[in-house]
């Protein structure tokens, strides 16, 4: 850092004291050790019998745990399971080690499993760019590397791109013995599997400090305490969180010396997202006089981008259900005085937090604002979003920066004012003013206040509706203390820093947005820090230079760069004017340009796309068209690549490192589920009605069809309407979806419902959210009393008519989470015509294949799937026959002729679900208003399009119908259903976790990682029970049914006894491995006895490399707890066996091996006893004629 000019930071990697080296070890087996000055973290497989050829190298696959199960597709998803191994350094420690790569490492990001190979991401290469504080530094992460751990395949798999510095001398890093030999004469031919990961976390826009927690601002860490207790971090910011679980779990699991050490070795990284920076500020321009040391004061501006709903921009918008709103941002700015003051100012921006989306496009001024949940189903995500605010910061003041001028704004802000309006947190008492409200609003027309001839500069006029909050709110204020000792010593922090006292703390924070909360936030953000420094600077009677102020605003242009590189593409518009406080020409062109960027960054893809693009644009109108190309193109990529990151692809896992108590306790968890988990049964209506594009039914009485005769006094927890041809398909409406028919439809159903329950004493229905294409559309209403076990709450829609570029065929989807169980519904009109069926099997194999919600789920990711609509489905028969069915109710007929029925059965279309048997009348096509089937020259021949279908083991369908509303040529369609939803008690299954860990903890004694004790298997520690009454249990390494009592498996070798001298004798170290091979090696040495322990140390190098030394010969000051082994199978305490049975009279005997042919059957001596209806292996067979064959059986036993 340049001390005297006051510059920012320079190029300066972190301090070797930070640093750690990568080994790694190839035989026996594959691990990867990452050692510090004074311990070594180690990962490794576990068994041997997982090692597997591939290619010229050896590939060692992890065994496995439990695999996740995709819920209704059935599709396992492994989790990988590896060894982690906390160890003090040793002569022997990394004897079969070499080193992996020749430079440094500065921490491990964690571990990820991709593809099914596991990964340790560490970081390469680091750059210091802020001191907050002496002794509390940040570094900006510019590489990191992934290495695998199971494998070798991927060693010499390594781009050379710009990601890496030391690439571009392949001489110097890729040595002989380094990590990809000889990686510049090598043509690169297959991608790494985390590229795309490696190369966001080494895009600069991450940061991390292994001095103190980076997550939390100063306010809310201890003054004195610099501690890195990543216990204490908050996910939210945490962007590694996924990756750094499983290691955060095993550090838990150790001693508390054991933890201090891995804290201290500084192995372990947390990392956000944002921006952060340090500019030194010279004696001559501080605000705050200092005596003549020479000392510059730290100014530092540090932003935390949430990780909660992250994503791209026209990807994250809104908010979720938790009340996590896209591009939410913790910005605060920091002053450290060399006088001891330290000062420190938070606010924050996020996206409106209301429930929105915003398509890309490739025109300016296209990307249509759509409100995707009604106010009343917003309120309560909108709640939880401000009681975070307010729990986390105190009073909240909401700035709202967003045009009266433009439609999609205006609307935002008439519904954030109207959220604002309903929220507990701005009501206030009687005889109270606003002010005391915990919520307050400002909307503030940011293009209307500076459209004059003073431009932004008029911006400043918003100080005087916040300037009260700006006091109010107050800042943190902590100062050196000048207590003294009785010994007249200064008191100082256990690192000899001065002690430090807090005397004043932020009491609220300032939330500010626009619409993408970028550049108009950023610089109303700038204003409100400068307001707030200049408070502190105020109360004090200071003041601060020009030169000072040109630096704040410096670092606040660099902010909002940054933060709009991550979320748009480009850097920040009107940053001319954060930084110098005044517009230029330049500064308006250079918005120009920035705003073609962001057009650019929203639309284009791949590298040889980019070329292409700059051999024929130029490198300038590239840059002009960056965000047009990101935000349309690219932007999904990067969404896919963030949600991998952060864990949140479907059926992503996290890495689970090898525990054998943590096995236990989930085994126990699993039988104690009913404990912390419960049922409940909801109902739910459903309906689809394919409208024609008719509106006269708007005003119709529409109970017949929502409130049935078979609901009764049930009302429905959920209420899914599906809707075709809300508007007429013309050419014109093909292209764009028209909102206004669907909530016309909307408050018709509303209406409807609640009429009709209130009258019978029920509750309100609220919208919770709808969707459309075109003419379709799904609605999901809920009773107001279920808002609170709904969330998750995602739409998605699929087009397929005309070739999937418009929407006159397609689907819409719903999906939420009631409690813990996903439930999604599908509403969909496909092709159309007599005998397109196999096109109508194309549109559902493309919606099910293509639809998808966030985190990549599709629709057989949910445990409840319902789909209705019309799905044109007709009836194989001609038009007179089909009508003469029709007229006597030969239902059964018509149904065997049904195509849909036909391709189900032939498993066509909609495999593995399920329809209710029909008993109402086909539902297409009717006259008007009449019940008389199609009489124009078409004469179409009735049949049932409309169709609900279901898929679910939780599912009960009660009811399936039609209703007779006749204002459109189809009749609609109902039914009703009971479905089962799991609801857990998640702080009751965490404490009896709990309960289980510390209890099973004591009884097998203190399982952390020694090298000084032999090696137990983890099967002793999670033990086996008999799986049924007079069963043995099952086998381990250490003990077999059939064997007596408490013998080991393993052969016991003892040693000759020790002679009159006292020296033992042990198995000699040196001997060949081969124990047939010819040598002069003795098998016993002579060893006195208080070398041992140290002897037996030294065979055996990790405690999960098992040396067979006689125990009788270890010493130890503490003998392990051993696992007492259930008694051994003692066939004396069975019943009686069966009499000789022949197996042609065994009904259920099957052959399931043979060691020949058979010219009669043989006979099966029984031998044991079997439980009723389990299978087993007969242990004895008697031939009576032909070569033995083993047979399986169905034994039972007679009841006495």
């Amino acid at each position: 850092m340049e001390h005297g000019g006051g510059g920012s930071w320079g190029v300066e990697v972190p301090s070797p004291e930070k640093s750690s080296q990568l080994y790694i070890r190839d035989y026996p087996h594959r691990s990867v050790a990452i050692v510090s000055n004074s311990h070594a973290l180690i990962f490794s497989h576990t068994s041997s019998h997982d090692l597997t050829s591939q290619g010229n190298g050896s590939s060692h696959h992890l065994p496995q745990v439990q695999p996740h199960r995709s819920r209704t597709s059935g599709t396992e998803t492994p989790v990988s399971k590896c060894m982690a191994e906390f160890a003090p350094l040793s002569k022997n420690t990394l004897s079969d080690y070499r080193s992996l790569i020749p430079r440094p490492i500065f921490g491990t990001l964690g571990l990820i499993s991709v593809d099914g190979d596991v990964f340790l991401s560490v970081v390469t290469h680091a750059t210091r760019v802020a001191t907050i504080r002496p002794g509390e530094t940040v570094e900006k992460i510019s590489s990191v590397a992934f290495f695998c751990l199971n494998s070798d395949r991927w060693d010499d798999v390594v781009s050379i791109d710009n990601l890496d510095p030391d690439l571009s001398d392949a001489s110097s890093v890729y040595g002989p013995a380094g990590y990809g030999q000889n990686l510049s004469r090598r043509e690169i031919t297959v991608e790494h599997p985390c590229h795309d990961l490696r190369k966001l976390l080494s895009n600069g826009s991450f940061y991390y400090s292994t001095d103190f927690d980076v997550t939390n601002r100063l306010q809310d860490r201890s003054v004195n305490s610099a501690a890195f207790d990543i216990d204490n971090f908050d996910d939210s910011f945490l962007w590694n969180s996924f990756m750094i679980s499983p290691l955060v779990q095993f550090r838990s699991r150790l001693i508390p010396h054991e933890r201090e050490a891995l804290d201290s070795s500084r192995i372990l990284t947390s990392a956000i997202r944002g921006f952060c920076r340090t500019i030194a500020i010279p004696q001559i321009s501080a605000p705050l006089k200092t005596t003549s040391t020479g000392l510059p004061s730290y100014l530092t501006v540090i932003s935390r981008l949430s990780c909660r709903r992250a994503g791209t921009r026209f990807n994250s918008r809104g908010i979720d259900d938790d009340g996590n709103v896209a591009n939410f941002v913790e910005t605060e700015t920091t002053y450290w005085s060399p006088r001891g003051t330290l000062f420190s100012f938070s606010q924050v921006r996020g996206s409106v937090p209301l429930f929105w989306e915003q398509a890309a496009d490739l025109l300016p001024g296209k990307q249509n604002i759509s409100i995707t949940r009604s106010p009343e189903g917003t309120q309560p995500a909108f709640n939880k979003h401000f009681q975070d605010l307010e729990h986390a910061y105190g009073a909240v003041h909401v700035v709202n920066l967003l045009s009266e001028e433009k439609p999609g704004e205006a609307q935002l802000s008439k519904l954030y004012h109207n959220a604002v309006r309903h929220s507990p947190l701005s009501q206030v008492g009687q005889n109270q003013s606003q002010d005391h409200a915990l919520l307050r609003e400002t909307h503030y027309d940011f293009h209307a206040e500076t459209r004059g001839a003073a431009g932004y500069e008029s911006a400043r006029n918003i100080r005087r509706y916040i300037e009260n909050s700006t006091e109010g709110f107050a800042y943190y204020l902590a100062e050196e203390t000048d207590d003294v000792a009785d010994d007249n010593r200064s008191l100082t922090t256990i690192n000899g820093a001065p002690r430090m006292v807090v005397l004043l703390q932020q009491e609220g924070v300032f939330r500010t947005n626009c619409l993408d909360c970028l550049d108009r936030t950023n610089l109303i953000q700038t204003l409100i820090s400068s307001m707030a420094m200049e408070s502190f600077l105020g109360q004090r009677g200071e003041y601060a230079t020009s030169d000072f102020w040109m630096r704040h605003s410096t670092l606040w242009a660099d902010n909002g760069d940054a933060l709009s590189k991550i979320y748009a593409g480009t850097g920040a518009l009107k940053s001319s004017y954060t930084r110098t406080g005044k517009m230029s020409l330049a500064g308006a062109v250079a918005d120009m340009r920035k705003s073609m960027q962001r057009l650019y960054h929203n639309n284009f893809t791949d590298a040889a796309k980019q070329t292409t693009i700059d051999r024929l644009l130029g490198a300038d109108m590239r840059k002009s068209m960056q965000r047009l190309y990101h935000n349309n193109f690219t932007d999904a990529a990067k969404q896919t690549t963030i949600d991998r990151l952060l864990g949140r692809l479907v059926g992503q896992t996290p890495m689970h490192i090898y525990d054998p108590i943590s096995d236990f306790v989930t085994a126990e968890m699993s039988k104690r589920s009913a404990e912390f988990s419960s049922t409940q049964d909801i109902n739910m209506w459903v309906g689809t009605f394919n409208l024609n594009g008719r509106t006269q039914g708007i005003d119709h009485d529409l109970s017949s069809w929502l409130c049935p005769k078979e609901l009764g006094p049930v009302q429905p927890e959920i209420v899914a309407v599906g809707f075709q041809e809300i508007v007429d398909l013309s050419p014109q409406q093909i292209m764009n979806s028209d909102p206004t028919r669907k909530r016309l439809w909307e408050k018709a159903v509303k209406r409807t419902l609640n009429s009709h329950f209130e009258k019978a004493g029920g509750e309100r229905y609220v919208l919770l959210r709808s969707g459309q294409l075109v003419g379709a559309a799904l609605c999901i209403f809920v009773k107001a009393s279920s808002l609170s076990s709904i969330k998750n709450v995602e739409g998605s829609v699929k087009k397929t008519g005309m070739s999937g570029m418009a929407g006159n065929k397609g689907a819409v989807a719903i999906r939420f989470d009631y409690a813990s169980t996903p439930i999604c519904f599908v509403t969909a009109h496909l092709a159309a015509g007599f005998s397109n069926y196999d096109e109508r099997n194309r549109d559902y194999a493309t919606i099910h294949d293509g639809l998808r919600f966030q985190r990549n789920r599709g629709i057989d990711d949910h445990d409840t799937v319902i789909w209705l609509g019309d799905f044109n489905y007709r009836i194989g028969l001609g038009p007179e026959a089909a009508r003469s069915l029709v007229k006597k109710k030969d239902l059964a007929t018509l149904y065997e002729n049904d195509q849909l029925n036909l391709q189900m059965v032939a498993g066509l279309s909609f495999p593995f679900y399920s329809e209710a048997r029909i008993t109402f009348l086909p539902t297409y096509k009717f006259d008007l208003g009449t019940d008389d089937y199609d009489t124009s020259e078409k004469a179409r021949i009735p049949a049932w399009t409309d169709r609900i279908l279901r898929k679910g083991q939780n599912l009960r369908q009660l009811c399936y119908n039609s209703a007779p509303l006749r204002f459109s040529d189809h009749r609609p369609v109902y039914a009703t259903f009971q479905c089962t939803v799991n609801i857990v008690d998640e702080s009751h299954r965490e404490q009896i976790s709990q309960e289980l860990y510390l209890r099973r903890k004591q009884e097998v004694g203190d399982p952390s990682t020694s090298l000084d004790t032999e090696d137990e298997d983890d099967e002793d520690l999670i033990g086996y029970d008999a799986v049924e009454p007079g069963l043995p249990p099952a086998s381990s390494d250490r003990q077999k049914w059939w064997l007596d009592n408490k013998q080991p498996a393993r052969a016991g070798v003892k040693p000759p006894p020790p002679g009159a001298d006292g020296q033992s004798m042990v198995l000699n170290p040196n001997r060949p491995a081969n124990p047939f091979g010819v040598t002069t090696e003795p098998d016993w040495v002579t060893v006195s006895r208080s070398r041992v322990s140290s002897f037996s140390t030294n065979l055996s190098t990790s405690p999960y490399e098992h040396v067979n030394t006689p125990p009788d010969l270890l010493t130890s000051t503490a003998p392990s707890a051993r696992r007492a082994l259930p008694p051994p199978f003692d066939p004396s305490t069975l019943p009686a066996p069966p009499p000789r049975t022949s197996c042609a009279s065994a009904t259920a005997a099957t052959v399931i091996g043979s060691f020949g042919p058979l010219s009669a059957f043989a006979t099966v001596t029984w031998k044991g006893s079997t439980t009723r209806g389990k299978k087993a292996v007969t242990p004895e067979l008697n031939v009576t004629d032909g070569k033995p064959v083993i047979y399986e059986e169905w034994a039972w036993y007679s009841e006495r």
